[in-house]
């Protein structure tokens, strides 16, 4: 077995975990909008939690073993799909640390301070939504480029 073959397999491994993990943070919230403040705190804690420990982390790791699998490969960071999914992860990135995850930590705060009827938390709960929609349409875009690897002519 190859070098190349192991870091491919982690770097799909990664890809399942990362993609996996935000990908039942709509349910969750969806599954937890009507229960009581405890509730909806301890899953929004439990959302961070998994972005910060698991989705996030991985995300990042996916990057060093895609890079690698360049440097080990045939491809050049100047394939299309190569180039497009980096680019489109640097702004999912990008969107996750320094949107997503503050938008995450005001939506808790105003959660557990001013209650979910607030129109603090409504608004920090509609902004979370529309920016975790976003970053799920970019991360599905990558998923489909490294998947089917277009060209273009």
């Amino acid at each position: 077995m190859s070098l190349f073959v192991v870091i491919k397999f982690l770097h799909v491994l990664l890809a399942i975990i990362a993609v996996g993990f935000n990908a039942t943070y709509g349910v969750w919230l969806a599954r937890v909008a009507r229960e009581s403040v405890p509730t909806q705190s301890f899953v929004l804690h439990g959302i961070k939690r998994l972005d910060d420990w698991f989705a996030n982390p991985a995300y990042v790791l996916l990057a060093v073993t895609g890079v690698t699998m360049v440097l080990l490969g045939e491809f050049r960071f100047t394939t299309f799909w190569i180039a497009g999914g980096i680019v489109l992860w640097a702004i999912a990135v990008a969107l996750g640390f320094f949107v997503y995850t503050p938008m995450l930590r005001n939506q808790i705060h105003a959660l557990e301070s001013a209650g979910p009827e607030s129109e603090d938390y409504k608004r920090h709960s509609a902004n979370a939504r529309f920016v975790g929609i976003l970053l799920a349409v970019i991360v599905v875009v990558i998923v489909f480029l490294m998947v089917t690897k277009p060209t273009v002519s």
